[in-house]
């Protein structure tokens, strides 16, 4: 095989390093994704939440009972699982979860959902899901949401309503102190 030229061999590696960094560079940037991150917070009477998720989009499929199906763990989104982080410890259905940062997984069901924090809350996915992790379970109701959301979208507000949408459905839960 001929030699290149010094100078032709040392631009082709230089690119070479450049295409290696762009590539890396674009698999770090998550907002590129299909399912984009984003994230919620408030303040409820002092007291922060935040959640942290993906949000993967509905695409023209069939996303409850099909997508997603029902009575099975679901990471609440897309990409590494889905987490949340109260300050203090809160209410939630009648129970206590302590401050800290939870997985924040679910079941969901065609009237009811289970919400579950799970203290792994680093993770891809539900793939590692433990039910052994799990610190509180509760459950709420599905309906109708608002209106028709593209993307998976999770709202907390100041009041502590976490509202869970897509699609069509809508998934609510309240924290307070």
């Amino acid at each position: 095989m001929k030699q290149l030229p010094i100078n032709l061999k040392t631009i082709l590696n230089i690119m070479g390093i450049i295409l290696m960094t762009i590539v890396a560079q674009a698999q770090q940037d998550k907002s590129k994704r299909p399912s984009p991150p984003d994230r919620t917070s408030a303040d409820v009477d002092g007291l922060s939440v935040t959640i942290d998720y993906s949000q993967p989009g509905v695409k023209g499929r069939k996303i409850w009972d099909g997508l997603v199906p029902y009575g099975k763990v679901w990471r609440t989104g897309a990409n590494e699982a889905s987490w949340i982080e109260v300050s203090e410890d809160v209410q939630i259905a009648g129970k206590t979860l302590p401050a800290g940062k939870y997985g924040l997984f679910t079941i969901p069901g065609e009237e009811e959902w289970t919400i579950i924090f799970n203290k792994t809350w680093d993770q891809w996915g539900a793939y590692e899901y433990d039910s052994e992790k799990d610190v509180l379970r509760v459950t709420a109701p599905s309906g109708k949401s608002d209106k028709f959301y593209e993307r998976f979208t999770i709202q907390v507000d100041n009041t502590g309503t976490v509202t869970m949408n897509w699609e069509n459905l809508a998934v609510k839960f309240e924290i307070s102190k």
